[in-house]
């Protein structure tokens, strides 16, 4: 017998530009679509990044001990309680808990400063 696995699809919205993502079906997808909808501050992270700040830190229960980011990838930082979402390739970092992928819409992270992002759940089976 197999687990059929869920399927979470999210919208990030930028000053009414909107980015679409397929998030992954683990215990730290799950807690924090129990956060969304919700609004972050965006800002740049070492030229790789837009990182926002969760109000909680979300479990990473059976989390692997890290992933190497690719463009698109949507992750947790558990040590910082950071949501990172990557627009360039980065190295393995430990820690890092891959949540999804952006599947339309990545070019409206291509901004300077800060801006509030609202992260909403469209679709769950």
């Amino acid at each position: 017998m197999f687990k059929i696995q869920k399927v979470y699809k999210i919208q990030i919205e930028l000053d009414g530009a909107l980015i679409s993502a397929t998030l992954d079906d683990n215990p730290t997808v799950r807690d924090f679509i129990t956060h969304l909808p919700m609004t972050l501050e965006l800002k740049d992270y070492a030229s790789t990044e837009k990182i926002g700040f969760l109000p909680d830190k979300l479990t990473t229960q059976n989390a692997p001990p890290g992933s190497i980011p690719s463009v698109g990838d949507i992750s947790y930082y558990a040590p910082w309680g950071n949501l990172a979402i990557f627009y360039k390739d980065f190295a393995y970092s430990q820690y890092l808990v891959r949540l999804g992928r952006i599947s339309s819409g990545i070019e409206h992270l291509n901004f300077s400063g800060e801006k509030y992002a609202t992260i909403s759940l469209i679709h769950s089976n």
